[in-house]
């Protein structure tokens, strides 16, 4: 029965998480919530695993949720959940492409898709920002909200990613000093 749900739960979210893989951040959030197959904690693990391998990320969150919440099929099955809704869509879309080309109604509405696309990733940007940056146990006063380590962390990255210099050193160079400060700090 997990396995139907999980198909089910993904195919919802690949169906409307319109814009790529970070716009399936708010529908995990929810998902995760209701179901209760993965906290918010774990949900900011997911994001920085999905962001450090190779692959979409929607996809590598679709796996590792659905890795956690059903094992092994239940990975294989939320990857194929996420991926069906829009595999029928293309194959549907590409029938009719060649008619609707030029078409005003078809270009209106991958207009308003840019927007719904453009919200889905803000919504995704403040939870991220909120997850990671927040202190979960600091509930007296804005300075004891805030965890600063991972500020501080965060403002040095970006400012390391906007130095002229600095922009010719791999990613992966970053992605890892900010696990090396990460396991020091214990964040």
């Amino acid at each position: 029965m997990i396995y139907i749900r999980l198909f089910l739960e993904f195919c919802k979210v690949g169906l409307f998480a319109v814009g790529g893989g970070l716009a399936t951040i708010p529908f995990l959030s929810d998902l995760g919530n209701r179901t209760g197959w993965f906290t918010s904690g774990q949900l900011a693990d997911m994001i920085a695993v999905s962001e450090s391998t190779p692959g979409p990320i929607g996809v590598n969150m679709a796996t590792y949720a659905g890795y956690t919440a059903g094992g092994v099929p239940g990975g294989i099955i939320s990857t194929l959940g996420l991926v069906f809704p829009s595999l029928i869509i293309i194959l549907i879309i590409s029938g009719f492409l060649n008619k609707f080309r030029e078409s005003r109604i078809v270009d209106s509405v991958f207009y308003g898709l840019r927007a719904a696309s453009v919200g889905l990733i803000t919504a995704a940007l403040l939870q991220v920002a909120r997850i990671a940056l927040m202190n979960p146990a600091g509930d007296s006063g804005m300075t004891q909200m805030i965890y600063w380590p991972a500020v501080i962390l965060a403002a040095v990255v970006f400012v390391c990613f906007s130095y002229t210099p600095l922009k010719k050193i791999h990613p992966i160079f970053f992605i890892a000093f900010s696990a090396v400060v990460g396991v020091i700090l214990g964040m």
